[in-house]
């Protein structure tokens, strides 16, 4: 019996890192994943792994920054498996060179809004129609303790801070109702989105982020992360909403 069984669950970004572990994890675990992305090739890998192992696998290209691509997303999973029981928001990016609020540009906060908070907010909506015709389900965001502390350039950490918000205001509204939400805030991970370019590496704000995180302890792999959602996705933690999990080996402490 796996800790899934039965369940369907959608998890963006998961075309590498921690979106493709946690989906292979979650297949692994007994449910039927869906996975979306922008980039339909690593999809594909993912797919076909997924498949080499016995699992469920449906792919979804998504753009998570568009309404109606989300919308399409939750209708291409209950048009396939009826239902969406898990919804992993891990889609995600970084804006380059950690930019202070003083240096920040408009393109950096558009584009990191676009996925990182609207996209949140343009996948759960969706998914909690369907979720609502049951009165049960888990959204997990996937966050950083940027959003906590301030570590990061100026556009990715409020674009995180508002998903702590989100977060908490969706467990709020249908707390007690089996519809839970959850976030998982991770320091660092050993991601291809984690890479930063020197080049364009902002000193300034490297060296405040020092000052304020322990930067010598190890950083998650996306295993790391994957174990800790599939245990939100599960009925083992039926009681758990509202909650902010930080993953950051003591980084913070």
């Amino acid at each position: 019996m796996g800790r899934l069984d039965g369940k369907v669950a959608i998890i963006t970004g998961s075309n590498s890192g921690v979106g493709a572990a946690t989906a292979k994890l979650f297949a692994k675990e007994g449910a039927k994943v869906v996975i979306s992305a922008r980039r339909l090739p690593q999809l594909e890998e993912v797919a076909e792994e997924i498949k080499a192992a016995g699992g469920e696998v449906l792919i979804v290209q998504t753009d998570v920054s568009k309404k109606e691509d989300a919308e399409n997303l939750v209708a291409k999973t209950v048009e396939t498996f009826g239902k969406v029981d898990v919804l992993v928001n891990n889609a995600g990016v970084l804006e380059a060179g950690l930019k202070p609020i003083d240096c920040v540009e408009d393109d950096d906060i558009d584009w990191v809004f676009g996925i990182n908070t609207k996209g949140t907010i343009n996948c759960t909506r969706a998914a909690l129609q369907e979720m609502k015709k049951n009165n049960a389900g888990s959204i997990i965001n996937l966050d950083s303790v940027a959003g906590q502390f301030g570590t990061g350039g100026a556009a990715y950490v409020t674009s995180k801070a508002a998903v702590v918000g989100l977060t908490k205001h969706t467990a709020m509204r249908f707390a007690g109702t089996g519809i839970r939400c959850n976030s998982v805030n991770p320091s660092s991970i050993a991601t291809p989105m984690a890479k930063i370019d020197p080049a364009t590496l902002n000193m300034d704000m490297f060296g405040q982020m020092q000052k304020h995180m322990n930067l010598s302890v190890p950083i998650c792999m996306p295993e790391d992360v994957a174990n800790i959602l599939l245990f939100l996705a599960s009925d083992e933690s039926r009681a758990i909403t509202g909650q902010i999990i930080v993953s950051d080996f003591g980084a913070t402490l």
